[in-house]
């Protein structure tokens, strides 16, 4: 009678180790995971999705930093290269360091040359300039103003007025082009006014640093005049 007792023991202690190897092993095969494992994957999908933002945003981060002006050296920057002129094979453009010598031999002698030292009591009223001299070269058709900074006394040009045909942009637009003409060569611009062929306007190209600027003056559908220009702080 012991003997079948123990041996049925035997057979009921062998079927509930049995069960819980065999709930162990489904445990382990349906995928279960620890918390530990749980968060480590959901930090691994968070960087993933952080890997994989727009590409135009980080684009747009990228290409606003570089055209941010002196954020490129002069000879890369290409807003610094657009605004600008060409006169006997001499380019001329915005931030350039140009003293009376540079100027006479890229330009010849000014018909006229003016020079002011701003201070706090010139009646200007611009206190931010107060130090600082400026200089306007006129010549026929064309008015370039420089500025220089009291401590380099380094002289650069932030103001260009071109109103002869004879100094072209950059991309070879000049004074009497055609509304239509300008157009094409610089599609990046906009025309602030309605633009009606028999009214004034003018047409801006403006680079997104808003700091540095190309305007064209339209009358009668043609390019009057050209300004190139820095703003001054």
């Amino acid at each position: 009678m012991m003997k079948r007792i123990n041996k049925a023991g035997a057979v009921t202690l062998m079927s509930i180790l049995l069960t819980v190897a065999l709930a162990m092993t489904g445990c382990q095969s349906s995928g279960a995971k620890s918390p530990e494992a749980t968060q480590n994957e959901q930090a691994k999908g968070e960087g993933a999705s952080n890997s994989t933002a727009p590409a135009s945003e980080n684009s747009e981060e990228q290409s606003g930093e570089a055209i941010k002006e002196g954020s490129m050296e002069k000879e890369g920057n290409v807003v610094l290269k657009e605004l600008a002129f060409v006169y006997n094979e001499h380019t001329i453009a915005i931030s350039d360091t140009a003293n009376e010598d540079q100027m006479e031999q890229m330009l010849g002698k000014p018909d006229n040359l003016k020079s002011h030292t701003y201070t706090a009591d010139d009646g200007t009223n611009m206190d931010t300039l107060i130090g600082f001299t400026e200089k306007v070269y006129t010549y026929p058709g064309l008015e370039i103003k420089t500025i220089s900074i009291p401590e380099g006394k380094q002289d650069s040009i932030f103001h260009i007025e071109i109103t002869d045909p004879k100094y072209a942009t950059v991309r070879n637009i000049k004074a009497g082009d055609s509304l239509d003409t300008l157009k094409d060569v610089y599609p990046e611009g906009k025309l602030l006014g309605d633009g009606a062929p028999d009214e004034e306007d003018d047409f801006r190209y403006e680079p997104s640093n808003y700091v540095d600027v190309m305007s064209f003056h339209i009358k009668d559908a043609k390019v009057e005049s050209i300004q190139i220009y820095s703003l001054l702080d």
